[in-house]
């Protein structure tokens, strides 16, 4: 503890009056954490036995309280906090003007905040920093008792998410009903987001999750048989435009999480039952934009991938399929003889068939482009100067590229 407030000489005896007063005290401050009256009950009773305003701050909680709230100057309470937040990432920290004394909240070794007598036109009791003490040891209780709720919630949250992606059979009033109970509306559907994280700060995207897209359920999890993952299903927003308003704020959301690792999202469902099918989508997406070194991260949200990413979630065999009956072949061809009839084609299709600007594209001259689609014609029986087998060609160059990671090596 660091004070510039006159304290007890050290190992002095309490009057038995002042025991009781502490002891009263504390037996109220703990009354008032089990209750559920929080940082700002301890701080009043702090402030009324120490005769001088008290301000707790717990950056781990994000909680600020001060009594009385007539003493909260902001800028004074902003001072505190990023003196408090210096302390705890152990930097050095003067005392604050606004500060007659401090007393450290511990969590063994590790420092989660602070409990500060503030200045005040009144001197403070000459024992004000026991009732410190006391509203440090109450804060810790606190502390203690959000982090057991945010487990048991996080259990639930990862216990539901678990089912909802390993049980496809759940009755769409189950859904609605157990996220619900974790504040989650999914009676008018959801869209599902899946990140998986290259940063060490899962609850951060949580909570930046839960921020931008208000009543979203999101959970940090073990992905399918790889690293961790955090999942969140983000409910209808918007009336009527729901789906396109939903799937916006989803994209926005997603842009902003790039920044912590590789971000999958799926299509609006609006039925919850298909919600098992959407978490799949999600994985899906993600898994090729981190296995893809093409350039379809921009348009993978939209069109025929999205409508392909729906098929393969529900039929993967359809997409398969298909796959097997077009481009197959030629990628079969390439792996074997290392040839680059795939990315000849690509390039062709995305140069509105123009022999010339493909060449250009891909280093090569207009007769080798000629040679090259003229092979993808005898492998794949497709003509890519035929409007309707470009067309199966493009669709199949797409149903490569989303079911690629999954293929055998």
């Amino acid at each position: 503890m660091r004070a510039a407030a006159e304290q007890p000489q050290g190992g002095a005896a309490a009057p038995s009056s002042l025991v009781e007063r502490l002891r009263a005290v504390h037996l109220k401050m703990v009354d008032a954490v089990l209750g559920g009256d929080g940082l700002g009950r301890v701080a009043e009773l702090a402030a009324e036995a120490a005769g001088g305003p008290v301000a707790v701050v717990v950056p781990r909680l994000g909680a600020t309280a001060v009594a009385p709230e007539a003493a909260a100057d902001p800028d004074a309470i902003d001072t505190l906090r990023r003196h408090v937040a210096d302390r705890v990432r152990d930097r050095p920290a003067p005392l604050p003007d606004c500060v007659l004394a401090e007393v450290p909240i511990r969590s063994g070794d590790e420092l989660v905040g602070l409990v500060a007598l503030l200045r005040a036109d009144a001197l403070p009791s000459a024992e004000a920093t026991e009732f410190l003490h006391l509203a440090a040891v109450a804060s810790l209780t606190e502390v203690a008792v959000e982090e057991a709720k945010e487990e048991v919630e996080q259990n639930l949250r990862g216990s539901f998410l678990e089912d909802l992606r390993a049980r496809p059979d759940l009755e769409p009033r189950e859904i609605v009903r157990r996220a619900a109970r974790l504040g989650c509306d999914l009676s008018r559907g959801a869209v599902v987001l899946c990140a998986e994280l290259t940063t060490d700060r899962p609850r951060h995207v949580v909570a930046t999750i839960a921020g931008e897209h208000p009543g979203a359920l999101a959970q940090h999890m073990d992905g399918p048989g790889g690293p961790p993952r955090v999942y969140a299903l983000l409910p209808a927003a918007g009336g009527d435009e729901a789906p396109e308003a939903t799937l916006a704020s989803g994209r926005r959301l997603a842009a902003r999480l790039q920044r912590h690792g590789t971000v999958g999202l799926s299509s609006f469902y609006a039925d919850p039952g298909e919600l098992a099918r959407a978490m799949q989508e999600a994985e899906l997406v993600l898994d090729v934009l981190k296995a893809s070194d093409a350039p379809i991260a921009e348009d993978i949200g939209t069109g025929t991938y999205r409508l392909l990413f729906r098929v393969l979630a529900s039929h993967p065999e359809e997409v398969r399929s298909f796959y097997e009956d077009t481009v197959a072949p030629i990628v079969k061809y390439d792996d074997q003889y290392r040839t680059d009839l795939v990315g000849t084609l690509e390039a062709y299709l995305d140069q509105n068939c123009n022999m010339n600007a493909t060449a250009a594209t891909i280093y090569a001259h207009r007769h080798t482009v000629a040679y090259r689609l003229e092979r993808v014609k005898e492998l794949t029986g497709l003509d890519p100067m035929l409007s309707e087998d470009r067309e199966r060609l493009g669709l199949g160059l797409k149903a490569y590229r989303i079911i690629a990671p999954r293929l055998p090596r």
